[in-house]
């Protein structure tokens, strides 16, 4: 099974774990079931996320890195035109629970491939909710210099390290040129009639957790 399969069926599982805890009435003050938990139904953890999983690859930060982006899902704003893009995914610790309010600053060039070092277009941060999902809407972004198409991100556990990396996309011809490229990073993406849909879930090495 390759990288990408494992990715898939990880994912897969995750998602449909969290639907079947979402659909079970909690207790008052009891805990959020975590995903193995959750997955005791007519659902078999599958063996990545079972054993516990390999932490998200981090990736170079870049030149282009802005502190104190605005707090924003949405990162289409006036002026920004090209192919829109809605990434969704989860933030998970190495046993496989939700992170909520995590962290994701991501910041990205424009459709034709230049960024904003000026001002915060195209840049934005935003927390995962309690489930530990988080939802970006923003373009395609263009193609930079020496570089194949890619949207740069950190994430943050609160309180904890973070975590520097890049998301990529299935399909490019200079993912097989690109020295930076790491195939463990594409997101899952599809068209849709308005644009492209994308997934991607963030497993976090969060110090002092064990995970399973």
């Amino acid at each position: 099974m390759t990288d990408d399969e494992r990715g898939l069926s990880r994912a897969s599982f995750l998602r449909a774990g969290l639907v079947a805890a979402a659909a079970v009435p909690l207790i008052a003050g009891a805990t959020s079931p975590t995903l193995a938990r959750a997955a005791e139904g007519p659902l078999e953890p599958t063996p990545m996320c079972d054993d516990g999983d390999d932490p998200t690859p981090p990736q170079m930060e870049g030149p282009y890195f802005k502190p104190n982006s605005p707090q924003r899902s949405s990162l289409i704003q006036q002026g920004v035109t090209g192919t829109r893009l809605v990434v969704t995914g989860y933030v998970f610790s190495l046993s496989c629970t939700p992170v909520s309010r995590a962290l994701l600053d991501f910041w990205q060039a424009d459709r034709n491939g230049n960024y904003d070092n000026v001002g915060y277009r195209l840049r934005g941060h935003q927390f995962t909710d309690a489930q530990g999902k988080f939802t970006l809407t923003t373009i395609v972004p263009g193609l930079y210099p020496g570089r194949t198409r890619h949207i740069h991100v950190k994430v943050q556990a609160p309180g904890r390290p973070i975590l520097t990396t890049q998301l990529y996309f299935p399909g490019e011809p200079r993912n097989n040129t690109d020295a930076i490229f790491d195939p463990r990073l594409l997101m899952t993406v599809q068209n849709v009639p308005n644009g492209r849909t994308a997934t991607f879930d963030f497993v976090l090495n969060i110090p002092g957790e064990e995970s399973k």
